[in-house]
């Protein structure tokens, strides 16, 4: 009986991974398909008769797809690093300590999950156009640089630690700031690394603000350059999928990179507080 538990469970585990693996295993199925195939034949075929690389070279001589994803990755790194350094530096004083209205900040912090972006993005333009950031890579990182999510995340690893902690840095001199820095850091590196993973993910793959901010195209982010693929190449369903899977694979990366941290990182966070 147990025998046969085991093997439905990896059935259906397989079944959902096939599911969620399947659009892009046909993603890169078409972009290594020569222009003699029919990507839209019936049955379709994933595997490709003559696999090449040159749909992928195309995309570089198409359009700077280089400079786009080196406006991506700057994009990524700020927002990352402000997204960790704020979000924690907020997360502390709601975890460790005792001021009147603590818990009243934290629901209201908490509340704004609720909103949707697309209700924040006039603010934003006008907060962007008003300090002169718009067609600027620190326009980009403004909406990810500080998240409810992340300070929500960073809060409950910090209540996780044991207040002995703190108290003995406390005995030995030590201020606030480098008990966060040098005693809290160091603990909740499972769930930094999961708060960068998200923050990552959300940047590198955002569209709609982008496309808002920026006018010039010489600081497109990838999205865009995909989209703007799709509209020179709209009928190369080759290159387009070439230029989606060159977008895709960073961020498949950076999560193998740090999937050992991810899932303890996740579960830590999920600690009741």
């Amino acid at each position: 009986m147990s025998l046969i538990r085991i093997v439905l469970r990896y059935a259906v585990l397989v079944i959902v991974a096939s599911v969620f693996a399947g659009p892009f295993l046909w993603l890169l199925s078409t972009a290594l398909k020569s222009g003699a195939e029919n990507i839209f034949q019936y049955p379709p075929a994933l595997i490709p008769r003559e696999a090449t690389l040159d749909n992928f070279k195309r995309v570089f001589e198409a359009l700077p797809f280089l400079s786009y994803f080196l406006n991506s990755a700057l994009v990524a790194a700020l927002a990352v690093s402000c997204n960790l350094m704020l979000c924690s530096l907020a997360a502390y004083p709601l975890a460790r300590m005792s001021f009147a209205g603590r818990q009243g900040i934290f629901l209201v912090l908490i509340s704004t999950l609720m909103l949707p972006f697309q209700l924040l993005m006039i603010p934003l333009y006008t907060i962007a156009v008003t300090l002169g950031l718009n067609n600027s890579f620190l326009g980009l990182v403004i909406p990810h640089a500080c998240t409810a999510f992340g300070i929500f995340l960073m809060r409950q690893a910090f209540m996780a630690i044991p207040h002995q902690l703190e108290e003995s840095a406390h005995l030995e001199g030590v201020t606030r700031l480098q008990i966060w820095w040098h005693v809290l850091l160091p603990l909740v590196k499972p769930t930094l690394a999961t708060l960068a993973v998200f923050t990552f993910v959300g940047v590198w793959g955002d569209f709609l603000w982008p496309l808002i901010i920026i006018d010039d195209q010489t600081r497109y982010t990838l999205p865009l350059g995909v989209n703007k693929l799709a509209g020179a190449f709209g009928k190369d369903w080759r290159l387009v999928a070439a230029g989606a899977v060159l977008s895709i694979v960073p961020m498949m990366l950076v999560f193998l990179f740090t999937q050992r941290f991810f899932i303890s990182g996740a579960l830590r966070g999920a600690v009741k507080g």
